[in-house]
């Protein structure tokens, strides 16, 4: 692949359900350990490190089952109202 090649990314719609379903349950987790959730999971995002998650109801195992770049695709889609 060139410099100049596009990457296009498409993820399927039980794909992002997945993942939505996944941040619910870590911010649920990080929310009930008293951490303030869209902190952490931005911290999480950007550096990779998983200790931003905690291990309470399972939800570092569950945040790493998403690929950073799938969710970043979807929250940017989301957030400029392109999904769907």
């Amino acid at each position: 692949m060139q410099t100049s090649d596009t990457i296009t990314f498409k993820l399927h719609d039980d794909r992002e359900s997945e993942i939505k379903d996944i941040l619910l349950q870590v911010h649920a987790a990080l929310s009930e350990k008293g951490y303030n959730p869209i902190n952490q999971i931005v911290g999480y995002i950007l550096s990779e490190d998983p200790t931003y998650i905690t291990n309470h109801n399972n939800a570092r195992s569950l945040i790493r089952r998403i690929d950073r770049d799938d969710l970043l695709n979807m929250m940017l889609k989301n957030y400029l109202g392109l999904s769907k």
